[in-house]
């Protein structure tokens, strides 16, 4: 332990500020401070083998190893390295540092005991089969135990160990104020995710890497991978190098092959699943810049409304044989390189226009009674390859229940447009995700993105987009994915996403659309949207610790917006209406 003279440190934050919010949690008063000579010590399960202290990516060791060694690591780099002043959470010109002197208790130890073997496939697990729960303890006397039955709810315990800190101004140490602390926490949900689309603007690999850490750091496990759509075509298949060479909107524009691996093998890491989407069979317009025989309807101008959601109009012909082995091709150049490290494959299916199939020479229908089976036909082969590769299929809510399909007994649905969907999914029997676009879609309320003629502009004035408002932090975090759904149903809502459509965000203001709001979902998805006694939970309460995680959040690098400003952090309630 450093040996330090006194140093006046202006620090103490504003106590209880996890995020999200624990099971139980319990805190106390007292000053701890911690520097880098801690040890943190690993007790591995009795059954579980161990080689830890291998690097992170060494081939001797565990997937187990691996992510503990990785946690360990990142823990020693945000309480050293990422850590955040707290001036903004006291009142001005207050004193509300602690001293540290040659007397000052310091962390001594951390142990983290982990009870039970991880699965086989910690680095990419099906919903429920990972206990995420912990337990940390941290005594006046600066002894830290953090236990769990698996190694990413070791991850998570170090996660909530590292908001209990803060970092002194000028560099004069990390403390708490809040020994002693006790938590018990566990999810309620198992799928807590967020959903990028990167075909309509492009983000870099570094941006990706930036929200896995961020998604990691709020607790969240998947990362929804919308990697492909009507308006670009950026990743790479190898098998097939004028699909991304062609459909790309530029040749640096493009994922890899090792771009995805790369991507898949940190987020399993950090516990985070990247689940890849191939929007099929609409929403591939993109495809035709390489093989236009496959695709009915082709950006068609001026109606293009007529045919599809979205500019450039365009779908899979659906009766199409060489449609079929079109798929199969790509479906077996890219599944097998998904199965090491993700369980699940998205097969899309949202937003199919009918009219585009009366320009599809393998249809010449707008029908239902014609399309359905047709398109019950495409799904059924669909389906048959992605389980083929042991991966469980996810479609958009569409397939089910707008075109009646039947579908393998273990296909998510992923639900967007009502309450009543996820409802109606667990209904069914199928499991859902949650995810109402008028709450939880993160690109509403920034205007329309397209332009109207002087003719027509009047009925569109004052040219607001589809799902308008603005979908503020409050709103987000008053949305309960359990609405509507009968008691003896809610475990087949394995939990939800938020998401982040990119007609208007690009690399510029990435970060800006996503963090902190998705800090709410993450809440939502951890925490429960009732609080002990049933209600709401507390925006009063909610505000101050979501403004202290945007803080930790740009401490990481990711440019979060301001929860509020300053004077309302400094000032208590003073802000609540």
């Amino acid at each position: 332990m450093l040996a330090l003279l006194p140093i006046l440190a202006l620090c103490v934050a504003s106590g209880q500020a996890l995020w999200p919010i624990p099971l139980t949690y319990t805190t106390g008063n007292q000053t701890l401070w911690i520097d880098q000579n801690v040890k943190i010590t690993y007790k591995a399960s009795a059954s579980q083998p161990s080689t830890y202290g291998s690097a992170p990516n060494s081939s001797t060791s565990t997937w187990t190893d691996k992510i503990i060694t990785n946690a360990i690591e990142r823990t020693y780099d945000t309480l050293f390295n990422k850590n955040f002043y707290p001036w903004k959470f006291h009142p001005r010109n207050t004193a509300f540092e602690p001293t540290q002197t040659r007397a000052s208790t310091f962390i001594k130890t951390i142990t983290l005991v982990q009870n039970a073997s991880d699965p086989t496939d910690i680095m990419k697990p099906t919903t429920g089969d990972v206990d995420e729960g912990y337990s940390l303890a941290m005594t006046t006397e600066g002894v830290v135990t953090i236990t769990a039955a698996s190694s990413i709810g070791l991850l998570h315990g170090l996660t909530s160990f590292t908001q209990l800190f803060y970092q002194c101004n000028g560099g004069g140490g990390v403390y708490t104020p809040l020994a002693p602390v006790s938590i018990t926490d566990a999810p309620k949900f198992g799928w807590r995710g967020l959903n990028i689309d990167t075909s309509r603007t492009f983000k870099p690999m570094s941006d990706m890497y930036a929200m896995i850490d961020a998604l990691s750091y709020n607790k969240m496990n998947r990362l929804h991978w919308h990697v492909t759509d009507s308006q670009a075509w950026p990743l790479e298949i190898p098998s097939m190098p004028d699909l991304a060479g062609k459909g790309a909107y530029i040749s640096s524009q493009k994922y890899s092959a090792a771009d995805v691996q790369g991507l898949t093998e940190y987020g399993a890491l950090l516990g985070v699943e990247v689940v890849v989407e191939i929007d099929n069979p609409g929403h591939t317009a993109s495809i035709a810049f390489s093989r236009p025989d496959l695709i009915a309807a082709f950006d068609i101008e001026p109606n293009w409304d007529t045919y599809a959601a979205e500019p450039p109009s365009g779908t899979l012909k659906l009766n199409s044989p060489a449609v079929g082995d079109f798929l199969a091709e790509l479906f077996d150049d890219l599944l097998p390189r998904l199965t090491s490290l993700s369980s699940y494959f998205h097969l899309g299916g949202d937003e199919v226009n009918m009219n585009a199939y009366n320009l599809d020479d393998t249809v010449r229908s707008n029908l239902s009674s014609v399309l359905q089976p047709l398109m019950q036909k495409y799904m059924d082969r669909n389906m048959a390859q992605v389980q083929s590769y042991g991966l469980v299929p996810l479609v958009w809510e569409e397939m089910l229940l707008q075109w009646n399909l039947t579908l393998p007994a273990e296909t998510i649905i992923q639900t967007w447009q009502s309450d009543q969907a996820v409802a109606d999914a667990v209904g069914k029997g199928y499991r859902a995700l949650a995810g109402n676009y008028e709450f939880w879609y993160l690109d509403c309320g920034k205007g329309q993105w397209l332009d109207f003629y002087p003719s027509d502009a009047a009925q569109y004035w004052p040219f607001q987009d589809y799902c308008a408002p603005f979908h503020n932090w409050r709103l987000m975090y008053s949305y309960d994915p359990l609405t509507g759904v009968p008691d003896n149903a809610t475990h087949l809502v394995l939990g939800g996403e938020a998401h982040i459509w990119s007609e208007q965000t690009d690399s510029v203001n990435f970060d800006q659309m996503v963090w902190p709001r998705t800090c709410a979902a993450a809440e939502v998805l951890w925490s429960g949207a009732k609080d002990a006694g049933g209600q709401n939970r507390s925006q009063v309460t909610a505000s101050p610790r979501l403004a202290e995680m945007r803080e930790r959040l740009v401490a990481r690098g990711i440019r979060a917006e301001p929860v509020r400003m300053p004077f309302c952090s400094m000032n208590g309630t003073q802000c609540a209406l």
